[in-house]
């Protein structure tokens, strides 16, 4: 299939993880590579969608902060995960090391940013604690990120 996820064998990976899902040259030879950063176990649970809403907006604000290579960070449909879009080929280290940093933000967050009519296609679908809830477990894993399969 087309898609780098569906061809994905979703019963063999063990979530939380952090794996380099593809990498693209673009025609004017830039790089750019997408990570699957999973919170939640495929098939057996999900993220709430007031916390995959404000993760994303967090994450997206403050990653700027540690690094000028972020192009997005996307949610999955699935509500399990996300995509980290990035500039160039950053090592991986770097790029955990940037999701760390990021992750910390969050859990010191006293708001979550544009979460309003003006800057938000749904302004009222947001929960800091929802999101920090599941950036708190997501963070206690941070020695097991790079295992994607049990």
């Amino acid at each position: 299939m087309n898609v780098e996820s569906f061809n994905l064998d979703h019963r063999t990976v063990a979530a939380p993880y952090v794996r380099l899902a593809d990498t693209k040259v673009l025609p004017q030879g830039d790089t750019i590579v997408k990570y699957d950063v999973r919170f939640t176990q495929p098939n057996v649970a999900h993220l709430d969608m007031k916390a995959v809403h404000s993760i994303e907006h967090l994450f997206a604000e403050h990653s700027r902060n540690h690094s000028a290579r972020v192009i997005d960070f996307s949610p999955m449909g699935c509500q399990t995960g996300f995509y980290l879009i990035l500039q160039g080929q950053p090592e991986y280290a770097e790029v955990l090391d940037l999701i760390e940093a990021t992750m910390t933000d969050i859990l010191g967050a006293t708001e979550v940013p544009a979460a309003n009519k003006v800057q938000c296609g749904w302004g009222a679908n947001h929960s800091l604690t929802a999101a920090q809830d599941a950036v708190t477990v997501f963070l206690a894993a941070r020695a097991d990120w790079p295992i994607v399969t049990a």
